[in-house]
């Protein structure tokens, strides 16, 4: 299983950026997906996950993130992305996405949930 996150850069404070996860090797919708984020010096953390299709409600969110990102899935393309808005300084971090082989019932927020893992795109949001 092969993901390539893409999509990072430098934006100012309030602005925006798109980031993509391209999978080869796995069909995302069967699977559910996850964002997550490493600051330096810090672990890495949750930021938002999208369930296998099917699995009702599709995404769920960091407290942190929530209202201002927000995930999607085109299974044509097997990509997802995470939109991201109103960006703030404490957004700066590298965003890796991954993907779960198994489904759990519950939220899936743990790094451990996850077993496949792209290479990390850096965000970094200045003044």
């Amino acid at each position: 299983v092969q993901l390539q996150a893409s999509g990072g850069g430098s934006v100012q404070v309030g602005g925006s950026l798109k980031l993509s996860c391209a999978a080869s090797g796995r069909t995302l919708s069967r699977h559910s997906m996850g964002w997550f984020r490493q600051a330096p010096g810090k672990e890495r953390e949750f930021v938002g996950a999208i369930r296998r299709s099917g699995s009702g409600s599709g995404t769920y969110y960091a407290d942190s993130v929530k209202g201002r990102f927000t995930i999607s899935r085109d299974s044509a393309k097997n990509t997802v992305y995470l939109q991201m808005t109103s960006l703030k300084f404490e957004d700066t971090a590298v965003y890796y996405c991954a993907v779960a082989e198994r489904h759990l019932a519950g939220l899936m927020t743990r790094v451990n949930d996850y077993d496949y893992w792209g290479q990390g795109t850096q965000v970094t949001v200045s003044s």
